[in-house]
């Protein structure tokens, strides 16, 4: 059997690695080929070209690579037509894996879309793609699976695959006491994996650090760098602003776990934090073009995953920003700034409040306790694995009771 992936972000390729094992696993002679990255090529994944070096996100910076984009998008049609694929897996990535699904179809292969896109946040006429060119809508979050039913998709809720890294990484144990055994509470920043957010977000982090210090004197701060050039311009930013922050790459597990509280930018680090119970306010930065475009566009209630987990209502836009301060606001878990303007003051002072109020801080903490107990669990790689070869083979296979 042969399957081939084409995923493009950096955490795609973490989930892929997972899921790529769980099918090694229940099927030791399958053939995994295409289009990801280095942790699924470790794992034996065949590595047609390494996608996940053009994990780009804005409408531009797409635009300049998009001769690189039909040029894959042709080699993977010759290869389907040059070889028997008995089936395409996509995981994220929506831009470009529309059309890988659009060409594996037309060969007649089934279509697997692992972590589907959030179309119910930001592109819900898009569902007609997904019910022409996608066989089965494996989803991550537990709301997803009636929202594409409901239009029409062959859904099925399978668990976020992010648990199942969490559950498989080893700390570094000693690290982690030596980060919590400072002087002083410690604040991971979070400025997140795309260079271009980190360039966007980490200048109003560190505005809001200069603030935090003047309250809190013994604070100290660390910054969690993906990779190393991400490290550097964050060292720069720091020593321009005269702050003492340490910066470390390869060590963002480590940094949640051994902080009181974080900064974050949006995105599925959410996730992580709340299955370690970090109290977190969340912002995501953005040009006053492109607020005024996610205003008209996102169809949620919030940016940010946890939140919408915790809403009773999630597909009901707010009329207004939220505010901590409005009664007619939830009371979210992570405090989120979607914003074009200087929210520097606000995330100041939420982090402020947490090491100040034992009170706020335990709340916090108790309302993602809840939410990790009913969410946080493993078993998304096993569960897709599972389903995917059933449905290729027509056979029923056992699933270990951490996956159920």
């Amino acid at each position: 059997m042969r399957i081939f992936f084409s995923v493009g972000e950096p955490s795609g390729d973490l989930h892929g690695s997972n899921l790529i094992q769980e099918l090694k696993r229940h099927h030791p002679d399958i053939e995994c080929v295409g289009f990801g990255g280095p942790h699924m090529q470790k794992v034996g994944c065949k590595l047609l070209f390494d996608l996940t070096q053009f994990a780009v996100m804005f409408f531009v910076r797409v635009l300049l690579n998009l001769h690189k984009f039909f040029a894959l998008a042709r080699q993977a049609e010759n290869y389907f037509q040059d070889n028997e694929v008995d089936a395409v897996v996509l995981i994220d990535y929506p831009g470009f894996n529309w059309a890988i699904a659009k060409r594996a179809r037309r060969h007649g292969i089934p279509v697997y879309y692992y972590g589907v896109p959030q179309l119910w946040a930001w592109a819900p006429w898009r569902i007609r793609k997904m019910r022409r060119n996608v066989s089965y809508a494996l989803c991550k979050l537990p709301f997803e699976e009636k929202w594409y039913r409901d239009r029409g998709c062959d859904a099925k809720y399978v668990g976020h695959p992010f648990f199942d890294e969490l559950v498989s990484h080893q700390a570094d144990k000693t690290f982690i006491d030596a980060m919590q055994n400072g002087e002083g509470p410690l604040v991971t920043i979070l400025p997140g994996s795309r260079t271009q957010e980190v360039e966007s977000q980490l200048p109003w982090f560190l505005k809001a650090v200069e603030e935090i210090k003047e309250r809190v004197p013994d604070v100290r701060f660390a910054v969690a760098a993906f990779k190393e050039s991400q490290a550097e311009f964050a060292r720069e930013q720091i020593a321009a602003a005269d702050l003492n922050i340490d910066v470390y790459t390869s060590r963002t597990p480590e940094l949640m776990q051994a902080a009181d509280c974080c900064i974050a930018c949006s995105g599925s680090v959410s996730l992580e934090l709340m299955y370690h119970q970090k109290p977190t306010v969340v912002l995501y930065h953005m040009s006053k073009l492109l607020y005024k475009y996610a205003k008209f566009m996102v169809n949620v209630r919030y940016i940010t995953l946890v939140n919408l987990l915790a809403s009773s209502q999630p597909f009901v836009p707010l009329e207004r920003d939220w505010h901590p301060d409005d009664p007619e606001c939830e009371d979210i878990p992570m405090p989120e700034y979607p914003t074009c303007t200087d929210k520097s003051a606000e995330i100041a002072r939420h982090v402020i409040q947490w090491l100040s109020e034992a009170e706020s801080y335990d709340e916090s903490v108790a309302q993602l306790a809840t939410l990790s107990e009913m969410y946080g669990h493993p078993g998304a790689s096993q569960r897709a694995a599972v389903f995917i070869l059933e449905s290729l083979t027509g056979k029923s296979l056992t699933v270990t009771k951490s996956a159920a």
